[in-house]
Protein backbone atom coordinates (compact mmCIF):
# COMPACT_ATOMS: atom_id res chain seq x y z
CA UNK A 1 0.00 0.00 0.00
CA UNK A 2 1.35 3.57 -1.12
CA UNK A 3 0.71 6.88 1.32
CA UNK A 4 2.20 9.88 1.66
CA UNK A 5 3.07 12.77 3.64
CA UNK A 6 1.61 16.40 2.84
CA UNK A 7 1.56 19.73 3.76
CA UNK A 8 -1.64 19.53 5.62
CA UNK A 9 -3.43 22.62 6.66
CA UNK A 10 -4.60 22.47 10.10
CA UNK A 11 -6.10 25.01 13.04
CA UNK A 12 -4.01 27.19 14.86
CA UNK A 13 -4.25 25.43 18.77
CA UNK A 14 -6.52 28.45 20.08
CA UNK A 15 -9.00 28.11 17.52
CA UNK A 16 -9.48 23.78 17.40
CA UNK A 17 -12.24 22.90 19.46
CA UNK A 18 -14.29 25.88 17.62
CA UNK A 19 -12.80 24.56 14.58
CA UNK A 20 -13.55 20.65 14.95
CA UNK A 21 -17.28 19.45 13.96
CA UNK A 22 -18.66 16.37 13.41
CA UNK A 23 -19.07 14.91 10.05
CA UNK A 24 -20.75 16.29 7.24
CA UNK A 25 -23.19 12.88 6.68
CA UNK A 26 -24.12 12.96 10.67
CA UNK A 27 -25.90 15.86 11.08
CA UNK A 28 -28.87 17.59 8.54
CA UNK A 29 -28.67 20.83 7.49
CA UNK A 30 -31.22 22.00 9.85
CA UNK A 31 -29.13 20.17 13.18
CA UNK A 32 -25.90 21.61 11.15
CA UNK A 33 -26.91 25.29 11.53
CA UNK A 34 -28.21 25.21 14.64
CA UNK A 35 -25.05 23.39 15.52
CA UNK A 36 -22.52 25.99 13.80
CA UNK A 37 -24.60 28.98 15.43
CA UNK A 38 -22.74 31.76 16.42
CA UNK A 39 -19.85 29.81 15.74
CA UNK A 40 -17.66 31.14 12.63
CA UNK A 41 -15.02 29.17 12.96
CA UNK A 42 -16.99 25.88 12.66
CA UNK A 43 -15.67 23.48 10.17
CA UNK A 44 -19.25 22.98 9.29
CA UNK A 45 -19.47 25.80 7.25
CA UNK A 46 -16.81 23.87 4.79
CA UNK A 47 -18.23 20.30 4.84
CA UNK A 48 -21.96 21.66 4.97
CA UNK A 49 -21.79 24.87 2.98
CA UNK A 50 -25.47 25.09 2.50
CA UNK A 51 -25.67 26.30 6.14
CA UNK A 52 -24.41 29.28 4.99
CA UNK A 53 -26.66 30.40 2.50
CA UNK A 54 -31.10 31.07 2.41
CA UNK A 55 -32.55 27.77 4.02
CA UNK A 56 -34.31 27.63 0.35
CA UNK A 57 -31.35 27.27 -1.60
CA UNK A 58 -30.63 23.60 -3.81
CA UNK A 59 -28.37 21.99 -1.09
CA UNK A 60 -26.81 20.43 -4.71
CA UNK A 61 -26.56 23.40 -6.60
CA UNK A 62 -22.67 24.52 -7.49
CA UNK A 63 -23.76 27.75 -5.38
CA UNK A 64 -23.53 25.47 -2.46
CA UNK A 65 -19.89 24.18 -3.26
CA UNK A 66 -18.51 27.35 -3.88
CA UNK A 67 -19.43 28.76 -1.10
CA UNK A 68 -17.54 25.80 1.12
CA UNK A 69 -14.58 26.84 -0.78
CA UNK A 70 -14.72 30.32 0.14
CA UNK A 71 -15.78 29.31 4.00
CA UNK A 72 -12.34 27.29 3.97
CA UNK A 73 -10.12 30.26 2.31
CA UNK A 74 -11.68 32.71 4.29
CA UNK A 75 -10.63 30.61 7.37
CA UNK A 76 -6.93 30.92 5.71
CA UNK A 77 -7.11 34.29 5.14
CA UNK A 78 -7.67 35.39 8.91
CA UNK A 79 -5.15 33.08 10.36
CA UNK A 80 -7.42 30.39 11.26
CA UNK A 81 -5.58 27.53 9.71
CA UNK A 82 -2.09 27.85 8.72
CA UNK A 83 -0.49 25.25 6.26
CA UNK A 84 2.43 23.38 8.00
CA UNK A 85 5.94 24.08 6.16
CA UNK A 86 6.87 20.05 5.58
CA UNK A 87 5.14 17.09 4.11
CA UNK A 88 4.34 15.70 7.25
CA UNK A 89 1.88 12.28 8.87
CA UNK A 90 -0.01 12.93 11.64
CA UNK A 91 -1.60 10.88 14.78
CA UNK A 92 -4.86 11.05 15.68
CA UNK A 93 -5.74 9.49 18.84
CA UNK A 94 -9.90 9.47 19.90
CA UNK A 95 -10.48 7.78 23.54
CA UNK A 96 -14.46 6.96 24.37
CA UNK A 97 -15.17 5.31 27.43
CA UNK A 98 -11.79 5.09 28.00
CA UNK A 99 -11.03 3.10 24.76
CA UNK A 100 -8.46 4.24 22.72
CA UNK A 101 -7.99 4.33 19.04
CA UNK A 102 -4.98 5.76 17.14
CA UNK A 103 -4.99 6.49 13.28
CA UNK A 104 -2.33 7.12 11.21
CA UNK A 105 -3.62 10.09 9.28
CA UNK A 106 -1.67 10.04 5.36
CA UNK A 107 -2.77 10.53 2.18
CA UNK A 108 -4.15 7.31 0.26
CA UNK A 109 -3.20 6.41 -2.96
CA UNK A 110 -5.84 6.81 -5.96
CA UNK A 111 -4.16 4.27 -7.97
CA UNK A 112 -4.73 1.93 -4.93
CA UNK A 113 -8.79 2.50 -4.54
CA UNK A 114 -9.13 2.31 -8.30
CA UNK A 115 -6.83 -1.60 -8.60
CA UNK A 116 -8.49 -2.67 -5.27
CA UNK A 117 -6.28 -2.72 -2.83
CA UNK A 118 -8.08 -0.30 -0.89
CA UNK A 119 -10.86 -2.60 -0.30
CA UNK A 120 -14.41 -1.57 0.27
CA UNK A 121 -17.47 -3.33 1.69
CA UNK A 122 -20.76 -1.26 0.67
CA UNK A 123 -21.80 -0.05 -2.55
CA UNK A 124 -22.41 4.10 -2.74
CA UNK A 125 -25.81 6.01 -3.42
CA UNK A 126 -25.50 7.71 -6.69
CA UNK A 127 -26.78 11.41 -5.51
CA UNK A 128 -24.42 11.22 -2.32
CA UNK A 129 -21.20 10.24 -4.16
CA UNK A 130 -22.00 12.79 -6.75
CA UNK A 131 -22.37 15.44 -3.71
CA UNK A 132 -18.84 14.79 -2.64
CA UNK A 133 -17.55 14.72 -5.84
CA UNK A 134 -18.51 17.93 -6.43
CA UNK A 135 -17.45 19.23 -3.03
CA UNK A 136 -14.07 17.98 -4.10
CA UNK A 137 -13.90 19.49 -7.44
CA UNK A 138 -14.64 22.68 -6.63
CA UNK A 139 -12.89 23.36 -3.48
CA UNK A 140 -9.74 21.22 -4.80
CA UNK A 141 -9.30 19.98 -1.11
CA UNK A 142 -10.10 16.75 1.02
CA UNK A 143 -11.91 18.81 3.21
CA UNK A 144 -12.59 15.90 5.84
CA UNK A 145 -10.70 12.40 6.01
CA UNK A 146 -11.84 8.72 5.41
CA UNK A 147 -11.80 6.38 7.97
CA UNK A 148 -9.84 2.94 7.09
CA UNK A 149 -9.04 -0.23 8.94
CA UNK A 150 -5.02 -1.91 8.44
CA UNK A 151 -4.16 -5.29 9.53
CA UNK A 152 -2.78 -4.36 13.51
CA UNK A 153 0.93 -4.29 13.01
CA UNK A 154 3.19 -4.09 16.41
CA UNK A 155 6.02 -2.02 14.30
CA UNK A 156 3.63 0.58 13.58
CA UNK A 157 2.05 0.57 17.41
CA UNK A 158 5.57 0.93 18.42
CA UNK A 159 6.05 3.47 16.29
CA UNK A 160 2.94 5.44 17.23
CA UNK A 161 3.42 4.83 20.84
CA UNK A 162 6.57 6.65 20.70
CA UNK A 163 5.45 9.57 19.27
CA UNK A 164 2.63 9.71 22.21
CA UNK A 165 5.11 9.78 24.80
CA UNK A 166 5.65 13.72 23.23
CA UNK A 167 3.14 16.50 23.63
CA UNK A 168 0.51 16.67 21.33
CA UNK A 169 -0.53 19.58 19.47
CA UNK A 170 -3.94 19.16 19.62
CA UNK A 171 -6.19 17.68 22.97
CA UNK A 172 -9.69 18.49 23.67
CA UNK A 173 -12.92 16.55 24.85
CA UNK A 174 -15.92 17.23 22.79
CA UNK A 175 -19.64 17.80 23.81
CA UNK A 176 -20.06 13.88 24.07
CA UNK A 177 -17.55 13.35 26.49
CA UNK A 178 -14.64 12.01 23.40
CA UNK A 179 -10.85 12.94 23.64
CA UNK A 180 -9.67 14.08 20.80
CA UNK A 181 -5.16 14.38 20.62
CA UNK A 182 -3.14 14.78 17.81
CA UNK A 183 0.71 15.02 16.55
CA UNK A 184 2.45 16.28 13.88
CA UNK A 185 5.09 13.79 12.89
CA UNK A 186 7.81 15.53 10.90
CA UNK A 187 10.77 13.28 11.68
CA UNK A 188 11.96 11.94 8.43
CA UNK A 189 13.30 8.31 9.90
CA UNK A 190 9.67 7.86 11.72
CA UNK A 191 7.50 9.13 8.29
CA UNK A 192 9.60 6.33 5.90
CA UNK A 193 9.27 4.07 8.69
CA UNK A 194 5.59 4.13 9.11
CA UNK A 195 5.35 4.73 4.85
CA UNK A 196 7.79 1.63 4.61
CA UNK A 197 5.08 -0.51 6.58
CA UNK A 198 2.45 0.57 4.92
CA UNK A 199 4.15 -0.95 1.49
CA UNK A 200 4.24 -4.34 3.20
CA UNK A 201 0.52 -4.31 3.69
CA UNK A 202 -1.35 -6.16 0.59
CA UNK A 203 -4.32 -4.16 1.79
CA UNK A 204 -6.08 -1.19 3.59
CA UNK A 205 -10.23 -1.55 4.36
CA UNK A 206 -12.92 1.30 4.13
CA UNK A 207 -14.53 1.13 7.53
CA UNK A 208 -16.70 4.73 7.48
CA UNK A 209 -16.31 6.86 4.36
CA UNK A 210 -17.38 4.95 0.98
CA UNK A 211 -18.83 7.87 -0.46
CA UNK A 212 -15.90 10.31 0.01
CA UNK A 213 -13.34 7.44 -0.94
CA UNK A 214 -15.09 6.89 -4.17
CA UNK A 215 -15.49 10.62 -4.77
CA UNK A 216 -11.95 11.81 -3.95
CA UNK A 217 -10.94 9.08 -6.18
CA UNK A 218 -13.02 10.09 -9.29
CA UNK A 219 -11.79 13.25 -9.10
CA UNK A 220 -8.48 12.37 -9.25
CA UNK A 221 -8.77 10.07 -11.59
CA UNK A 222 -10.68 13.20 -13.98
CA UNK A 223 -7.90 15.06 -13.06
CA UNK A 224 -5.19 13.33 -14.40
CA UNK A 225 -7.15 13.03 -18.04
CA UNK A 226 -7.36 16.67 -17.89
CA UNK A 227 -3.76 17.23 -17.42
CA UNK A 228 -1.56 16.77 -20.21
CA UNK A 229 1.37 16.87 -18.38
CA UNK A 230 0.80 14.57 -15.91
CA UNK A 231 3.39 12.99 -13.70
CA UNK A 232 1.67 10.84 -11.38
CA UNK A 233 3.33 12.96 -8.18
CA UNK A 234 0.44 15.56 -8.26
CA UNK A 235 -1.64 16.05 -5.37
CA UNK A 236 -4.52 14.82 -6.92
CA UNK A 237 -3.32 11.58 -6.75
CA UNK A 238 -4.05 11.18 -2.93
CA UNK A 239 -6.38 11.74 -0.67
CA UNK A 240 -6.75 12.17 2.56
CA UNK A 241 -7.18 9.42 5.10
CA UNK A 242 -6.96 8.41 9.15
CA UNK A 243 -5.50 4.48 9.42
CA UNK A 244 -6.45 3.04 12.15
CA UNK A 245 -5.40 -0.91 13.17
CA UNK A 246 -8.65 -3.16 13.11
CA UNK A 247 -7.88 -5.02 16.58
CA UNK A 248 -8.51 -1.22 17.88
CA UNK A 249 -12.47 -0.52 16.26
CA UNK A 250 -15.58 -0.79 17.51
CA UNK A 251 -18.82 -1.49 14.80
CA UNK A 252 -22.28 -0.18 16.44
CA UNK A 253 -25.65 -1.25 15.12
CA UNK A 254 -26.96 1.05 12.01
CA UNK A 255 -31.21 0.28 12.51
CA UNK A 256 -33.65 1.19 9.61
CA UNK A 257 -36.73 3.06 9.88
CA UNK A 258 -39.31 3.14 6.60
CA UNK A 259 -42.16 5.92 6.13
CA UNK A 260 -44.82 3.01 5.84
CA UNK A 261 -46.41 -0.48 5.99
CA UNK A 262 -47.03 -1.14 2.46
CA UNK A 263 -50.62 -1.40 2.98
CA UNK A 264 -50.37 -3.90 5.48
CA UNK A 265 -51.80 -3.27 8.62
CA UNK A 266 -50.03 -3.66 11.85
CA UNK A 267 -51.74 -7.16 12.84
CA UNK A 268 -51.40 -8.19 9.07
CA UNK A 269 -47.99 -7.27 9.11
CA UNK A 270 -47.32 -8.97 12.36
CA UNK A 271 -48.70 -12.23 10.64
CA UNK A 272 -47.04 -12.26 7.52
CA UNK A 273 -43.31 -11.55 10.03
CA UNK A 274 -44.19 -15.06 11.79
CA UNK A 275 -43.52 -16.80 8.62
CA UNK A 276 -39.89 -16.16 9.08
CA UNK A 277 -39.10 -15.36 12.52
CA UNK A 278 -40.40 -15.98 16.38
CA UNK A 279 -42.26 -12.64 16.97
CA UNK A 280 -42.15 -11.76 20.51
CA UNK A 281 -44.18 -8.85 22.19
CA UNK A 282 -41.51 -6.97 24.44
CA UNK A 283 -43.61 -4.19 25.55
CA UNK A 284 -43.03 -0.24 25.50
CA UNK A 285 -39.30 -0.29 27.08
CA UNK A 286 -36.73 -0.15 24.96
CA UNK A 287 -35.67 -3.69 23.90
CA UNK A 288 -32.33 -4.11 22.25
CA UNK A 289 -30.91 -7.44 19.91
CA UNK A 290 -28.71 -9.37 22.22
CA UNK A 291 -27.79 -11.58 19.36
CA UNK A 292 -26.78 -12.28 15.85
CA UNK A 293 -30.09 -13.48 14.08
CA UNK A 294 -32.30 -11.43 16.55
CA UNK A 295 -34.14 -8.19 15.67
CA UNK A 296 -35.81 -5.72 17.49
CA UNK A 297 -38.68 -3.74 16.16
CA UNK A 298 -40.49 -0.78 16.97
CA UNK A 299 -44.60 -0.75 15.92
CA UNK A 300 -47.76 1.26 16.90
CA UNK A 301 -46.26 2.28 20.39
CA UNK A 302 -44.46 -1.30 21.06
CA UNK A 303 -41.10 -3.51 20.95
CA UNK A 304 -41.06 -6.73 19.24
CA UNK A 305 -38.41 -9.01 19.35
CA UNK A 306 -37.92 -11.43 15.34
CA UNK A 307 -35.95 -14.00 16.03
CA UNK A 308 -34.87 -15.50 12.47
CA UNK A 309 -36.13 -18.76 11.96
CA UNK A 310 -33.96 -22.39 10.96
CA UNK A 311 -33.30 -21.88 7.27
CA UNK A 312 -33.75 -18.71 6.85
CA UNK A 313 -29.88 -17.84 6.18
CA UNK A 314 -26.95 -19.95 5.25
CA UNK A 315 -23.99 -19.97 7.89
CA UNK A 316 -21.92 -20.43 4.80
CA UNK A 317 -22.23 -17.21 2.89
CA UNK A 318 -20.61 -14.69 4.18
CA UNK A 319 -23.05 -12.10 2.78
CA UNK A 320 -26.05 -14.03 3.20
CA UNK A 321 -25.53 -14.71 6.49
CA UNK A 322 -25.33 -10.99 7.82
CA UNK A 323 -28.42 -9.72 9.69
CA UNK A 324 -28.97 -7.09 7.36
CA UNK A 325 -29.63 -8.92 4.67
CA UNK A 326 -31.40 -11.78 6.08
CA UNK A 327 -33.65 -8.03 6.93
CA UNK A 328 -33.83 -7.31 3.51
CA UNK A 329 -34.09 -10.86 1.82
CA UNK A 330 -37.44 -11.78 4.41
CA UNK A 331 -38.84 -8.26 5.49
CA UNK A 332 -37.98 -4.98 3.46
CA UNK A 333 -38.31 -6.69 0.16
CA UNK A 334 -41.14 -9.22 0.25
CA UNK A 335 -43.03 -7.20 2.38
CA UNK A 336 -42.53 -3.60 2.20
CA UNK A 337 -41.56 -3.37 -1.63
CA UNK A 338 -38.04 -1.89 -0.80
CA UNK A 339 -35.82 -3.64 -3.23
CA UNK A 340 -33.37 -0.62 -3.61
CA UNK A 341 -31.65 0.62 -0.28
CA UNK A 342 -29.17 2.83 -1.78
CA UNK A 343 -32.15 4.63 -3.94
CA UNK A 344 -35.29 3.98 -2.17
CA UNK A 345 -36.84 7.32 -0.36
CA UNK A 346 -39.05 4.99 1.99
CA UNK A 347 -36.26 4.05 3.99
CA UNK A 348 -33.79 5.89 6.34
CA UNK A 349 -30.55 4.69 8.11
CA UNK A 350 -30.04 5.53 11.64
CA UNK A 351 -26.66 5.22 13.41
CA UNK A 352 -26.38 3.43 16.82
CA UNK A 353 -24.90 6.15 18.47
CA UNK A 354 -28.46 7.84 18.05
CA UNK A 355 -30.10 5.31 20.46
CA UNK A 356 -33.28 3.23 20.54
CA UNK A 357 -35.02 6.90 21.19
CA UNK A 358 -34.24 8.07 18.29
CA UNK A 359 -35.81 4.89 16.79
CA UNK A 360 -39.46 5.70 18.78
CA UNK A 361 -39.12 9.73 18.20
CA UNK A 362 -39.17 9.20 14.69
CA UNK A 363 -42.41 6.35 14.61
CA UNK A 364 -44.04 8.36 17.46
CA UNK A 365 -43.96 11.12 15.77
CA UNK A 366 -45.56 9.64 12.52
CA UNK A 367 -42.88 10.20 9.85
CA UNK A 368 -41.78 6.55 10.04
CA UNK A 369 -44.54 3.64 10.44
CA UNK A 370 -41.56 1.22 11.77
CA UNK A 371 -38.43 0.66 12.96
CA UNK A 372 -35.89 -2.34 12.76
CA UNK A 373 -32.86 -2.32 15.24
CA UNK A 374 -29.88 -5.22 14.26
CA UNK A 375 -26.90 -6.44 16.14
CA UNK A 376 -24.02 -5.28 15.02
CA UNK A 377 -21.98 -6.95 12.74
CA UNK A 378 -17.84 -7.82 13.81
CA UNK A 379 -14.61 -6.47 12.04
CA UNK A 380 -13.93 -10.03 11.12
CA UNK A 381 -17.07 -10.10 9.28
CA UNK A 382 -16.17 -7.17 7.57
CA UNK A 383 -12.31 -7.92 6.19
CA UNK A 384 -13.88 -11.08 5.13
CA UNK A 385 -16.57 -10.32 3.35
CA UNK A 386 -14.06 -7.10 1.65
CA UNK A 387 -11.34 -9.88 0.92
CA UNK A 388 -13.62 -11.94 -0.81
CA UNK A 389 -14.94 -8.92 -3.38
CA UNK A 390 -18.59 -9.44 -2.19
CA UNK A 391 -20.26 -6.45 -0.84
CA UNK A 392 -22.05 -5.38 2.49
CA UNK A 393 -26.06 -3.91 1.81
CA UNK A 394 -25.68 -0.39 2.26
CA UNK A 395 -25.94 1.44 6.16
CA UNK A 396 -24.55 -1.87 7.53
CA UNK A 397 -22.02 -0.60 9.90
CA UNK A 398 -21.48 2.56 12.03
CA UNK A 399 -18.34 3.17 13.49
CA UNK A 400 -17.42 4.99 17.19
CA UNK A 401 -16.35 7.36 17.97
CA UNK A 402 -16.52 9.61 14.92
CA UNK A 403 -13.60 11.76 13.69
CA UNK A 404 -13.55 15.03 13.84
CA UNK A 405 -13.63 17.41 10.87
CA UNK A 406 -11.16 20.27 10.96
CA UNK A 407 -8.15 19.17 12.24
CA UNK A 408 -6.23 18.76 8.76
CA UNK A 409 -7.28 19.23 5.26
CA UNK A 410 -5.52 18.22 2.16
CA UNK A 411 -5.30 21.13 -0.16
CA UNK A 412 -4.71 20.02 -4.15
Amino acid sequence: MKIKAFKGFRPVESKVKNVASRPYDVLDSDEAREEAKGNPWSFLNVVKPEITLPPETDHYSMAVYEAGKNNFQKLVREGVFIQDKDECLYIYELIMDGRSQNGIVACASVDDYMEGRIKKHELTRPDKEADRKNHVRVSMMNAEPVFFAYPSNKSLDDIVETIKQTKPVYSFVTDDNIQHRFWVVNKREQIESIIAAFEKMPATYVADGHHRTAAAALVGNDLRKENPNHTGKESYNYFLAVHFPDNQLAILDYNRVVKDLNGHTATSFLNELANSFVVEKKGKEAYRPSRLHEFSMYLEGEWYALIAKSGMYDDRDAVGVLDVTILSEKVLKPLLNIHDLRTDKRIDFVGGMRGLRELERRVDSGEMAVAFALYPVSMNQLIDIADSGEIMPPKTTWFEPKLRSGLVVHVF
